[in-house]
């Protein structure tokens, strides 16, 4: 190594400690390195098994389970950049574009409108210390854009000072966020059921809110509009203030359905351009047959399942010899996606390593592969994708277990209804609809009226059993 840029403070017969003339590259400070036995080693930053040690836990970070990767990451960063909270917010993951970590009274509050205006002051690849509206409140924070726009926010403890190790935090975010991009776009089954749960579920509960704030606020519009009311000026502004949050809330659900949908059209032209980039060198003439522009949108986990599965079929349709000539078509018949790959002449495809390949994200989602293979005339796929989720079978069973008093009961408590309505309703003592409310909580294992709700929605819980 050359020393010729250090300055010799101190010496000994076994060890000469220089002082460096210039900082780290990973931080700001100025760092000791020893020479021992002609061996260079810097004070002050891990040792190499120490290094290794880090090494393995980043492998641990990125190779587990991608709905509890914050967690993960939050142990590994918690040494060196010691944070309260942590959340990963990146589009690509459709079911959950938020991934948390740290104290639940902050994460749970931070909106994804807080997390986009943050994007937009922080450069890509570069960490920032500033302050940010985050979690409803103005806070110090540590946050990093990676070059793929997704972004990393860390809530420091103690007050606002420099990010330490600016560089090194930006690059081991960047392979983070590099494992969660791949890991969407390999689209595996258990991406895809959690991401599916995740999306019928946010789903759900904003459709259930915007239904109750929309009501509320339009009863509040209705009162303002009294023309007996007076004082007009007050009553304007507050027209005015309802009616921006009625427009407000309902530009938030169409923004939930942007995040977490995808027109078939434009799902296509992503994979077409993956393809194409994919088989530039491939001598045989590619055909594509998109589908309509005004079809009906994909939810976003169907999509990214759609292109995984088509790129891989596709993938085993090239490596037939002699193939000249293939079509790739999607279409949206009713409630479903349908992928159509086919070759002309060859007919030559590996039909059972095809369908390994594929089973497994058909059985997370429901579809239907069908594989055809013929020498000389041609192989043919077929891959439907409901675009529906299945029924949960588990909730109408623990529905059955009520009997008939007990449905009544729950039929009044999903309108809305106290106990004291629900008695008059029935006829019954109010101590009764509580012996019947409990009891149907403990035979559907839920712990609130509004889980109980929630499983009964859309069911026909008159019907006499």
């Amino acid at each position: 190594m050359d020393t010729s840029a250090c300055n010799p403070v101190h010496a000994s017969a076994n060890l000469t400690l220089w002082r460096s003339s210039a900082a780290w590259p990973c931080g700001q400070e100025i760092l000791d390195l020893r020479i021992v036995g002609g061996e260079c080693r810097v004070d002050g930053m891990p040792d190499p098994q120490a290094s290794t040690d880090g090494l393995l836990t980043l492998r641990e970070v990125i190779d587990g389970p991608l709905h509890d990767i914050a967690p993960r990451f939050s142990r590994l960063l918690s040494h060196r950049w010691p944070h309260a909270a942590l959340v990963i917010f990146t589009r690509e993951c459709t079911g959950r574009p938020r991934k948390v970590a740290g104290a639940a009274d902050l994460i749970h509050k931070v909106t994804i409108d807080e997390l986009e205006d943050l994007k937009r002051v922080v450069e890509p690849g570069r960490a920032l210390s500033t302050t940010a509206g985050i979690g409803g409140a103005q806070r110090s924070v540590w946050t990093v854009r990676d070059r793929g726009d997704t972004l990393l926010l860390l809530v420091p403890q103690g007050s606002l000072r420099p990010v330490p190790y600016p560089a090194e935090l930006s690059a081991v975010f960047g392979i983070v966020a590099t494992s969660i991009r791949q890991q969407v776009a390999q689209a595996s089954p258990d991406y895809l059921a959690e991401s599916r749960a995740a999306s019928s579920e946010r789903a759900r509960t904003i459709t259930e809110m915007v239904a109750a704030h929309e009501t509320s606020l339009v009863a509040v519009l209705s009162t303002l509009r009294s023309s007996g009311l007076d004082d007009a000026r007050a009553r304007l502004a507050a027209t005015d203030t309802a009616s921006a949050a009625l427009i407000a809330l309902r530009s938030m659900q169409k923004s939930d359905q942007e995040l977490s949908q995808e027109t078939a059209h434009a799902a296509f032209a992503t994979l077409r351009k993956d393809l194409r980039q994919m088989l530039r060198h491939h001598e045989a003439h590619i055909e594509f047959v998109a589908p309509p522009k005004n079809g009906r949108p994909l939810p976003g986990e169907i999509a990214y399942a759609a292109r995984a599965m088509t790129r891989a079929t596709v993938l085993a349709f090239i490596a037939q010899p002699d193939l000249t000539r293939l079509r790739i078509a999607w279409s949206c018949p009713g409630a479903s996606l349908v992928v159509d790959v086919r070759d002309q002449e060859s007919g030559k495809l590996d039909v059972p390593a095809l369908l390994r390949q594929l089973e497994g994200r058909a059985q997370t989602l429901g579809a239907a592969v069908t594989l055809d293979a013929v020498p000389g005339w041609g192989s043919h796929a077929t891959i439907g994708l409901p675009l529906e989720p299945p029924a949960n079978r588990s909730d109408e069973t623990r529905l059955a277990a009520l009997n008939r008093r007990e449905r009544e009961v729950l039929h009044l408590v999903a309108q809305g209804r106290r106990n004291k309505a629900i008695a008059a309703e029935l006829g019954i003592t109010e101590s009764t609809v509580k012996f019947h409310v409990a009891s149907l909580l403990r035979k559907l294992d839920v712990t609130s009226r509004g889980e109980a709700a929630a499983l009964a929605a859309g069911t026909d819980l008159s019907a006499p059993r």
